[in-house]
């Protein structure tokens, strides 16, 4: 009886070790399987860590390259860097910059792409950043339908000759076009004005002034609202309603602008293109946006046309927005600091 226990024993501790060994091998194959497994995810993770690093600083380099109007610098250092050198207008430049920072507070700037866009994208963006409204007369009407008045309601079928900029004389197409420009325009600006976080508004206008196709269709949108602001003026003079803006006068006595249509063809049409605004445009501007424009003029330092407002009358609650240019062609954004 003894033998056939310890036979059984011995058997039973066979069988045990036998399947020890079979689950030690699947334990081992397991742990090599997880070992393996993890390893690779580990790769997997760093790789795709590596390629959101990758692909986030590519669109900041993409964003920071679009970008319109760039981020602030340093009055002083910025002007150190444009006007080295001891001649005259260097000399010139140098002592204006430094009268803005010392007398006017202007301690930074933000560049603004120079092209014939240029002094309606420093506007604009200012207008968008501030987190300013639409005008008041633009609250009372439906923005989207000036194109079909000035067409249908008022007979200017010659709208059809309007340009966007490098691209010229679209006829039948431009109304479409138009309605376009005048839906991103009011999109945008409703939009951004109803962010009433300062940091958020800014990073919508990054954005927006980084993308060069909706930015176009703002300035072109900005500039039939001009026409069509001149289109009104006229009428009203025709039919001797209630006075008109002195701007409008003097727009009228230019032997280029007698009347919209040369306005559209002499003026309208090359801005962003060959042109960029004058002082009479540059005070219409204001004038429809419902902001004062405030520009220092550096090249004119020292004289009474420094700083010159646009238009030269506004209303007391209009916003305020400043300028500064060194040519009266392309303009910057001055930042105040106290």
């Amino acid at each position: 009886g003894r033998h056939e226990v310890r036979s059984w024993t011995t058997a039973t501790k066979q069988s045990l070790c036998l399947m020890w060994q079979k689950v030690k091998v699947q334990l081992m194959l397991s742990m090599s399987f997880l070992v393996t497994i993890f390893w690779y995810c580990r790769r997997l993770y760093s790789f795709l860590a590596q390629l959101l690093k990758w692909w986030s600083n590519y669109l900041q380099r993409k964003l920071i390259r679009n970008l319109s109007v760039l981020t602030e610098v340093d009055l002083l250092g910025y002007s150190a860097r444009e006007w080295k050198g001891e001649t005259k207008q260097a000399k010139h430049m140098k002592e204006a910059y430094e009268e803005l920072f010392w007398s006017y507070h202007t301690k930074y700037l933000r560049q603004v792409r120079r092209d014939n866009y240029c002094v309606l994208r420093a506007v604009l963006f200012q207008i968008f950043s501030q987190g300013i409204p639409f005008p008041s007369w633009m609250k009372e009407r439906d923005i989207l339908k000036l194109p079909e008045k000035l067409l249908y309601s008022q007979g200017c079928n010659w709208i059809q000759q309007y340009s966007f900029g490098p691209e010229r004389y679209m006829g039948p197409n431009a109304f479409g076009k138009l309605r376009r420009c005048m839906e991103t325009l009011k999109t945008n600006w409703t939009e951004i004005s109803a962010t009433k976080d300062h940091e958020e508004r800014g990073n919508m206008c990054n954005t927006l002034f980084s993308d060069e196709s909706k930015e176009h269709k703002l300035y072109e949108a900005i500039k039939f609202i001009m026409l069509y602001e001149v289109v009104e003026a006229y009428e009203q003079i025709k039919n001797r309603e209630e006075p008109i803006h002195n701007l409008f006068s003097l727009l009228f006595a230019r032997d280029s602008s007698s009347d919209p249509l040369s306005f559209m063809m002499n003026h309208l049409n090359s801005i962003g293109d060959s042109i960029c605004l004058d002082q009479v445009e540059l005070s219409l501007l204001g004038y429809l946006l419902e902001v004062k424009i405030r520009v220092y003029r550096l090249h004119r330092f020292n004289t009474e046309e420094f700083q010159v407002n646009y238009p030269d009358e506004y209303r007391r609650e209009w916003n305020e927005i400043s300028l500064l240019t060194e040519d009266d062609r392309y303009y910057h954004i001055p930042l105040f600091r106290t």
